[in-house]
């Protein structure tokens, strides 16, 4: 069976995840203890471990709280330990791991942050990819650059389309309009964005492929010739993409 999952709206745009089954429950980061701590009040549910994507604030500053009531495990990069909070488990691209009876493949999806990692359910058809790739967008590149943060959502993006990707913060009102100033003729981005305002669908999570009919940096071939592209690769179309977001 499937992982059941709880989606968490904390701070002004973050979200957080909580995946249960009869083996226990985990966390995907910890932006703000009081939404996580209470969801799990509610439900009646311990907590077993906290899987962290990355190094920023915003993605670990409750991890402390959260283990103080909980006791729970916390995972992560080894790459990026000592940027961490403390870990119990360290683990690395590739290498196996399990969470709650599952097998979890960890993939390398540097680029937002070095060191940055995504974390994919396969049995469960989730992937939690923090701020690689996210709703109708991808991260800011602070470490990386746009070859490797390519890499890494080519990665991604070769999933199967049923992968509901569980992305890091809500950002659909800017990505929505920057996707609509590039790619306007999408019917399927009208579409989605009809019904993220009629709150119809979520945001965040959405499959794969919804992300790659509607989301622009996954639409690098559908979009290298309206921005005059013709010959050039896809990294490199994808930094154009990335400049404009920035400048939007």
């Amino acid at each position: 069976m499937p992982l059941e999952l709880v989606t968490l709206r904390c701070l002004k745009d973050n979200y957080a995840y909580l995946l249960h089954s009869d083996a226990g429950t985990v966390l995907i980061d910890a932006p703000e203890a009081m939404p996580v701590l209470t969801e799990l009040e509610a439900r009646g549910w311990g907590l077993d471990a906290i899987l962290l994507t990355h190094h920023h604030d915003d993605h670990i500053q409750a991890v402390p709280d959260i283990v103080a009531a909980t006791g729970a495990r916390v995972i992560g990069a080894a790459a990026d330990a000592h940027r961490l909070p403390p870990l119990d488990v360290r683990v690395a691209p590739g290498e196996p791991l399990e969470v709650l009876g599952e097998a979890v493949e960890v993939i390398d999806v540097s680029g937002h942050t070095v060191g940055h990692v995504a974390f994919h359910f396969p049995a469960s058809a989730m992937a939690f990819t923090a701020d690689s790739l996210m709703a109708l967008g991808s991260g800011r590149l602070f470490e990386g650059d746009p070859a490797m943060m390519w890499d890494s959502l080519s990665r991604l993006n070769a999933l199967p389309g049923d992968t509901l990707i569980c992305s890091g913060h809500d950002y659909c009102a800017g990505n929505g309009a920057f996707a609509l100033s590039v790619d306007a003729d999408n019917p399927d981005l009208h579409d989605r964005l009809a019904a993220i305002a009629e709150a119809r669908s979520p945001c965040a999570p959405a499959t794969l492929a919804e992300e790659r009919a509607t989301n622009p940096f996954l639409r690098i071939s559908a979009l290298r010739g309206p921005l005059g592209m013709e010959g050039q690769d896809d990294a490199a179309v994808f930094a154009r993409l990335r400049r404009m977001k920035d400048e939007f």
